[in-house]
């Protein structure tokens, strides 16, 4: 497949963001008591700190969608095709529940299991798979009916029956199951909505082989209608979140409560705000090759790679500074939501996470521009296509 360097650079841009995310998980100092989107409590800078790592999902997730067709229109081979979909969500969704989830938590008895946005993406894949005799547009439609249309489901109360419940969270909702007293099975990205996100992601890949002038034109619209269509719908507080923006203490904050959208599960208007955005960043750096953009974009050629590698970092480097604060292996929590960092007195300030942060993506660089160009040199090894 020819790749197109700007969605090289807008994943690479939102995987390097997304480790902010998780850097501020492990090092922050108040990162287990504070809700960093509380406007009740939070600070301007840790709002947006958190603010702009909803970029991430769900461009990751879209962009996997419109990689898929690119991917598809470039082989021919339908039956291949259809084959690596399904094997690669296969493949996701068992990488989800094994190398993720100890690379989150640190847990060798897997106390805690959740699905992630690895695992949204491999079942995403194998739905993909069984729509894929569908024309693109189709499937893309069916993709946005699921975008505008889940919130309406999200308040239905399917009784007490557990295996329902457990049903409903799986398509729909998160929820957290303590399936015995050394287990709990947690989901954050129910997969329904996710699938909405990678379906309308694959339905936009036929603006790619529009020439660069007019696909540039074309991306740049849909980004400004689609951040156009948030704000008309966000300011009625009609539909579309079941948190609703209201005035607060100054005006800065009240725009924060304006872009202040639900990620568990991506609300309608998180998607239209998150995917708005990407697609003007997409229009934006279309054609556009300097250093900053080679540099990111070599991130954003392998992805899973990435993704995979830097929970490790991250969470070794947590329990490097937890032994470095004095304390003791005994003293780190480990357990359902525990990532083992202590709560009391561990950890740094709002600037010593962005420096750990910027230290962590250096750090991963040559790593992930080794393996870029082992895996561009290696084409023929099947397996370098799953990772």
């Amino acid at each position: 497949m020819h790749r197109v360097g700007t969605i090289d650079f807008t994943r690479g841009l939102v995987m390097v963001i997304m480790a902010l995310d998780h850097v501020r998980d492990l090092f922050h100092a108040p990162a287990l008591d504070q809700d960093p989107t509380n406007l009740q409590t939070t600070t301007a800078a840790l709002f947006l700190t958190r603010w702009v790592t909803h970029l991430c999902a769900p461009t990751f997730v879209f962009l996997s969608g419109t990689s898929a067709y690119l991917s598809a229109r470039s082989s021919g081979d339908f039956t291949a095709n259809r084959r690596f979909l399904a094997t690669r969500g296969l493949w996701l969704l068992l990488l989800e529940f094994t190398v993720v989830n100890l690379g989150l938590w640190f847990n060798l008895r897997f106390a805690i299991v959740i699905l992630q946005v690895i695992g949204a993406i491999g079942a995403g894949m194998l739905v993909l798979a069984a729509l894929l005799p569908l024309k693109p547009r189709t499937i893309g439609a069916i993709g946005l009916l699921i975008v505008f249309g889940h919130n309406l489901v999200q308040g239905v109360n399917v009784g007490e029956n557990a295996a329902a419940n457990f049903g409903w969270s799986v398509l729909f909702r998160p929820g957290v199951f303590p399936l015995s007293s050394r287990f709990t099975f947690a989901i954050m990205y129910p997969i329904v909505p996710w699938l909405g996100i990678l379906l309308a992601g694959y339905g936009f890949g036929p603006f790619f082989l529009q020439p660069m002038g007019k696909r540039r034109r074309l991306v740049l619209g849909l980004g400004l209608a689609t951040l156009a269509l948030f704000a008309v719908v966000r300011f009625t507080n009609a539909y579309g979140d079941p948190a609703p923006w209201a005035t607060q203490k100054n005006g800065l904050f009240t725009f924060l409560s304006f872009i202040n959208c639900t990620k568990y599960p991506p609300s309608l208007l998180y998607a239209l705000m998150t995917l708005g955005v990407s697609l003007l960043i997409l229009a934006l750096a279309d054609g556009r090759e300097n250093a900053f953009t080679r540099v990111v974009s070599v991130y954003g050629k392998v992805p899973l790679f990435y993704y995979l590698i830097h929970w490790y970092v991250i969470h070794a480097l947590a329990l490097g500074l937890a032994f470095a604060q004095g304390f003791r292996w005994r003293d780190l929590p480990f357990g359902p939501f525990e990532f083992g960092r202590p709560h009391v007195g561990y950890g740094f300030d709002l600037p010593g996470v962005y420096l750990v942060w910027l230290g962590v993506v250096a750090a991963l660089y040559p790593l992930c521009r080794w393996y870029g160009r082992y895996k561009a040199a290696h084409r023929e090894v099947w397996v370098l296509r799953y990772v």
